[in-house]
Parts: C-alpha cells; structure tokens; sequence
C-alpha cells in the first residue's frame, strides 16, 4: 500500500469515527469503490490502525480534557462518599461502557467475517441512515424538558447501543445518539455523551494493540504521521459536529447521506465484482 492511501485512510478515520456515519464502512466501502486495494494482510497496516485510533483518542481527551478533570474529581469524590453531578456521569460512562466492552471481546473474531461481503456493508450503512432519520423524528417529537442526567440504567441502554457498531455499517456515535435521544436527552446533549462514551472503548482499542505497533518499527514513522493525522481530523469533527448540534443540527442529514451513499454502494457491488 502506497503512503498516500495510507494518509487517505488517516483522514477518513478521522472524519467518519465521530460523524454518524460509520468509520468503519467508510474504510471498507470508500476505498474499494474507487479501486483502492486494501491489502489486510500488509505488515503496516495493523500497526498503523493502531495508530489511528490512539490519535482519535487523543483529540478526544484534549476537546474534552475540562470535561474530563471535572469528571474524574467528581468520581473520586464520590468514592469519599460526595455526590455530584460530575461523579454522576462518571458512573453512567463507566456502566455505559460496560456492554461493548464485554460483547466486543467475545464476538469480534465471529463479527470480522462480515467485513468480507461489501454488499452487507452498505446495505447496513442504508438501515444505519434509516435508523438516524428515525431518531431525528423521535427526538423532535418530545416535548417535554430534556433530563439533566441520565440514570444508570438508561446509561446501561446507551452503552448497549454501541454493539451495533461491531458490525460495518453502523455507526457508534450514531447509534448512541439516537439512544441518548430515546432515553430523553437533546440532540447536544446525547452528542455530548456518545463522544465521552466512544473515548475509552477507541483509547482501549488501540492500547490493546500498542505492542504491535512497536513491533512494527520500520513502519512506525508512517504510523505516527497517520496517527497525527487522524487526530487533527478528529478534533476539528468534534469541533464542528458540537457546534451543529448546538444550533439544533439535524441527525436526519447524516441519515439521508447514509441512505445514499449506501444504496450507491450497494448497486456499485451487485454489479461488478468485489475486489479480494
């Protein structure tokens, strides 16, 4: 693989991990509709998406790094016996967490055979749309307040939204927004959460493979810059993506896009052949 696909593939990540959108159909559909081979077996490419994920992780924690402080005080000080609302949410992500978690260390092996056949994974990017128009329309249906917090057992709910996203296809942030809006919360707030969510399960991914990418030294300056890359792209998604939410930005645009882009992917397949 050339290290220009390799630097394409460290701004799609970044983008497409926190846009609704799925990163990880994006990575299997885009570069194989426009005849970009992916060779998984590449000895770079494990060590690289390695990469990748840790400089998501990292833009995150550094978008929301007051968040965080604040966040992990309040859970020390509810270890003192304290309540708060910070040590409130720092339990609701930790139980949050918990499903994907658990889920993801059990079925991966069983999920990755999924990633073979692109037309699963664009007709699940199309019911990804599908399900992100619905959730627009429940969220615009309520009309009462908005809760201030979760409880741990919608939190519980939220976090189990994230398995979808084992298979391609489905998004983990869009999938925890439409469950933070089903639990109550406005479209900002549910983003909110699925970013602070999505932080430990990315950080986790990529710690667990680090070795690897150490391993991996003759390929470790490309993974860095791709890493670096990532990040930069990550942090200016988040960026955007909490400021369109705060202006009452819609999850319906994600799921029409998500429709189309499919449904073009999905003809795209049925008719030529899939590369190997």
């Amino acid at each position: 693989m050339s290290l220009w696909f390799l630097l394409f593939l460290s701004v799609l990540q970044g983008v497409t991990e926190l846009f609704p959108v799925s990163s990880l159909g994006h990575t299997l559909l885009v570069p194989a509709l426009f005849g970009m081979h992916m060779d998984k077996h590449a000895p770079q490419l494990l060590p690289f998406l390695v990469a990748l994920h840790l400089g998501t992780a990292v833009a995150l924690l550094w978008y929301f790094r007051e968040r965080w402080v604040a966040l992990i005080r309040g859970f020390f000080g509810s270890l003192a016996g304290h309540k708060s609302d910070d040590g409130h949410m720092m339990w609701a992500l930790i139980i949050g967490t918990i499903p994907a978690g658990l889920v993801g260390l059990v079925l991966e092996k069983r999920i990755e055979v999924l990633f073979h056949d692109l037309r699963i994974v664009a007709a699940a990017l199309m019911i990804n749309g599908v399900l992100l128009w619905f959730g627009d329309r429940l969220q615009r249906a309520r009309m009462h307040r908005a809760p201030e917090k979760l409880t741990f057992r919608q939190a519980f709910l939220v976090g189990l939204a994230q398995i979808g996203a084992l298979v391609p296809g489905f998004s983990r942030s869009g999938l925890t927004m439409i469950a933070g809006n089903a639990a109550g919360l406005t479209t900002e707030k549910a983003a909110e959460f699925s970013f602070l969510l999505g932080t430990p399960i990315i950080f986790a991914a990529g710690l667990l493979e680090l070795p690897k990418l150490f391993h991996a030294r003759d390929q470790l300056m490309t993974a860095v810059v791709g890493g670096v890359l990532t990040g930069i792209a990550a942090w200016l998604s988040v960026r955007f993506l909490m400021r369109y939410f705060e202006g009452r930005g819609r999850l319906a645009s994600f799921g029409v896009y998500c429709v189309i882009a499919g449904a073009i992917c999905l003809g795209w397949f049925m008719l030529h052949q899939q590369p190997v």
